[in-house]
């Protein structure tokens, strides 16, 4: 996979690997070091002659001219597939860091611009200030070649590799840069222990002969589904001049597997699917034709590995990983990785050490390109849900997807667009997308930021003390719209652990009122809800610090769930419940949902997540019935129905109630995000406000991915899936990110847990830091002195006012 599409952040991380990555080239190759007992290796085998490889041999040669670098490559030198290649600045630092020479070369055909246009039925959105460099791929290899000729690299073209292991007992290194398909990699898959997942679109890549004036999106709805166009230019002679017959773009035409089947690409050859691509978007070619190159219509792959070496063998490029290319490219990664293996090699004592350690510095990076990555892919996956947005607001979704460009850095970039967007969505001038309210059913919220549920477990017998009057306190005078509860259990039976609160009686109803009258009365304008819920099977456990989930040493009490089924192995079985223990329990969530009214809450929040009761009969893998609350989806419904209509029917008409969810129980045979979307599709026919969007913790042996804003897919679906609101919770830790949630269309509400833990006022730092104070957050009168950041010391230094030259001294 090459040519891919990089959309470079100007962010502290980029800077900082950047400057890594630069610095580290330039030590490998311009800094004289004193003499090392270095192990290093002089016979090197490269087996493969895309860019990485070819990057690597020549770096490896340069740092050390007596080596022996041979490079096989099975194609010709002039074979090449795809057409463009994009590269980011932080790639370009250590290209030019590492060798200038090949950094010149590869200057005086690159192709820079700065925008991106976004085609959405008819209408187009540009937007501008991105930075991108892209060049012809058949270009980059023929610069490569010659470098590695000039430097001495043996390159032999046409011929496959030896066998790996020979090569391994023959060359000290050995560099498998063979691609996504990688022989080598198979050949050791036991070690290496690789993942491969296929996703769900089909691909092509293509080319035109003009040159695109942005890095284009095109949308084409067309009677058997969805399809998309990337495009951008790699070579051109500016816009200035007339057109070149050397101008040309990468056009990559993208749809699901099932629109590739119904249009019929599956019975067309090479030329007829290149001729119907040119007719699907012909407004966007301007009428021209496209051209092929052995293209072929592929399944994106993506490609993990356990681990990239194997004695003296080492993976690079694709044949480590891979990244989808709306914006991660595999040439860009490959290149990474050869400046970096070739710096460990240099620093490190032993092959043993720098294989370490090339490792050790890539993985963490490779990793957060692949999620990133994941998550635009998806997105494209599921574009079909976004396309009835604005179309401005559709471009402002598109250029976010990946959650590496940002609401923040967008407007830095382009503030007239995202001026746009935001006065689309409501905006008032200079406030925030986090600050405009949100209205559920009779209760408006200043604005969109929430305090998520948070088990504290510091109750006695149920009742909430002064340390949650002090903990939900603090954080409603913080600023947020909404405060929420812990899961507040509905009997002793359904408690957690023996420090959970509850609302079964009526000093516990008291205590709750307390605080909700203190949120009340000093934080007018916050609201407080509360989360009513049932441990189910996961009860009867010691407090979180004491060992979270495992059983209590002593004073257990009887577990009942929808099957008879244990969290853990050496977790309590519980029983399964009866018809009449089912009515019992029901009339437990109405009995405390009457508390919660008298204790004056704003919302109730049925809790049907993380393996607890009432998700323990939603997911296929804790409900195994055989009677009327088990089998289907519909069937294991039926019971967290019934509880919220009982409730429902309780709570006062006026106020909103919520529904937290599981959206995927992250293991196989579990629930999945289809499912998902049909259990809020129920509970909004129900009359469900808004689906909280969690995921998870649902069985034991779960494998989450975990990431920034990993859970808010989810919510995405279902928001535009059902058309109820949404409230996305998980890893959304800036308010950055809550920014670009709301203004995306991916979120109604944002909730956030550990960063209220570590400040309790978040949201009125977030006012503070984005310069705003208006209606949307409001400080406390006791600290509004605060209100403003502190001021700190200076850290810049003064400017020079002369430069002045430096002689050198011969001694």
């Amino acid at each position: 996979m090459e040519g891919a599409v990089t959309m470079p952040t100007p962010g502290a991380r980029d800077c900082v690997e950047s400057a890594a990555t630069a610095a580290r080239a330039r030590s490998a190759t311009t800094n004289p070091q004193p003499p090392k007992t270095t192990d290093h290796p002089l016979r090197v085998a490269i087996i493969g002659g895309g860019p990485g490889g070819l990057y690597a041999a020549a770096l490896l040669k340069r740092l050390a001219p007596d080596r022996q670098v041979t490079l096989w490559e099975r194609n010709a030198p002039d074979d090449t597939f795809g057409f463009g290649v994009v590269l980011s600045d932080e790639t370009l630092g250590g290209i030019e860091h590492a060798d200038p020479v090949v950094y010149e070369a590869m200057q005086k055909d690159f192709v820079r611009w700065d925008d991106i246009d976004v085609v959405h039925r008819g209408v187009r959105h540009t937007s501008g200030g991105h930075g991108f460099a892209a060049l012809g791929r058949r270009r980059l290899l023929e610069i490569l070649h010659d470098r590695c000729r000039t430097l001495g690299v043996d390159l032999r073209f046409g011929s496959e590799a030896p066998y790996p292991d020979w090569l391994a007992e023959t060359y000290d290194l050995v560099i498998a840069a063979d691609g996504v398909n990688s022989p080598t990699r198979e050949a050791h898959a036991h070690v290496f222990r690789p993942k491969v997942t296929t996703h769900h679109c089909r691909y092509i890549w293509l080319a035109a002969d003009f040159a695109f004036d942005a890095f284009r999106f095109e949308i084409a709805e067309t009677e058997h589904g969805v399809m998309q166009l990337h495009g951008y230019p790699y070579s051109a002679t500016g816009s200035s001049g007339p057109r070149n017959p050397s101008d040309a773009s990468t056009v990559i035409v993208e749809m699901r597997e099932e629109v590739w089947q119904a249009a019929g690409f599956a019975a067309l050859d090479e030329t007829e699917s290149v001729e119907r691509c040119a007719k699907i978007f012909a407004d966007a070619l301007g009428g021209r034709p496209l051209r092929s190159n052995k293209s072929a219509w592929t399944t994106f792959r993506t490609v993990t590995n356990e681990h990239w070496s194997h004695g003296n063998i080492v993976l690079l490029g694709d044949a480590a990983h891979t990244a989808h290319f709306s914006i991660g490219s595999g040439t860009k990664l490959a290149v990474e990785d050869a400046l970096a293996l070739a710096a460990c090699l240099e620093e490190q004592p032993s092959l043993d050490k720098a294989l370490a350690a090339y490792e050790e510095e890539r993985r963490p990076v490779v990793a957060s390109t692949q999620r990133a990555a994941r998550a635009s892919l998806e997105w494209f996956e599921n574009l079909r849900l976004h396309l009835d947005q604005p179309p401005r607001q559709f471009a402002f979704n598109l250029l976010t997807r990946s959650r590496r460009v940002t609401h923040d850095n967008l407007r830095l970039r382009d503030s007239r667009f995202t001026g746009a967007v935001e006065h689309e969505f409501g905006c008032p001038p200079g406030t925030p997308p986090m600050f405009t309210p949100f209205r559920l059913r009779g209760l408006t919220l200043r604005n969109r930021v929430v305090v998520s549920p948070m088990d504290m477990y510091s109750a006695t017998d149920g009742v909430p003390g002064d340390f949650h009057l002090v903990h939900l306190g603090a954080r409603a005078l913080g600023g947020a719209g909404l405060v929420m509860t812990e899961m507040v259990c509905v009997s002793e039976e359904g408690r957690i652990t023996p420090g959970c609160t509850g609302l079964y009686t009526g000093r516990q109803g008291e205590s709750w009122k307390r605080i909700v009258d203190f949120v009340h009365t000093r934080s007018p304008g916050t609201a407080i809800g509360v989360q009513l819920g049932h441990s189910g099977r996961k009860g009867s456990t010691r407090l979180m610090w004491e060992g979270m989930d495992e059983p209590l040493p002593e004073g257990n009490w009887p577990l009942t769930a929808a099957s008879p089924l244990p969290y853990k192995p050496d977790s309590q079985t519980p029983r399964e419940l009866t018809r009449a223990q089912l009515t019992d329990i029901r009339e437990q969530f109405t009995s405390a949902a009457w508390r919660a009214a008298r204790a004056g809450f704003d919302l109730l929040e049925l809790h049907c997540a993380h393996g607890y009761l009432l998700s323990g009969f939603l997911s296929p893998l804790t409900n195994r019935r055989t009677d009327a609350y088990g089998g289907s989806l519909g069937k294991r419904l039926r019971f967290p129905l019934e509880v919220f209509d009982a409730v429902r029917g309780v709570w006062p008409a006026e106020k909103p109630m919520t529904v937290r969810i599981s959206a995927t129980d992250w293991t196989e045979g579990g629930t999945t995000a289809e499912d998902a979307v049909e259990i809020a599709r129920a509970f909004a026919a129900h009359g469900v406000d808004a689906i909280d969007v969690s995921t998870g913790q649902v069985v034991a042996d779960e494998r989450p991915e975990f990431g920034r804003s990993y859970q808010t897919p989810y919510a995405d679906r279902i928001r535009h899936s059902v058309g109820v609101p949404v409230i996305a919770v998980g890893a959304i830790s800036s308010w950055d990110d809550v920014n670009s949630l709301l203004l995306a269309g991916r979120a109604d509400l944002c909730a956030l847990a550990r960063p209220h833990l570590y400040d309790p006022h978040w949201t009125l730092h977030a006012a503070a830091e984005q310069g705003y104070d208006g209606p949307g957050v409001s400080w406390p009168d006791p600290y509004r002195a605060g209100s403003r950041r502190p001021q700190t010391g200076r850290t810049d230094a003064p400017r020079p006012r002369l430069t002045l030259g430096i002689r050198s001294r011969v001694e």
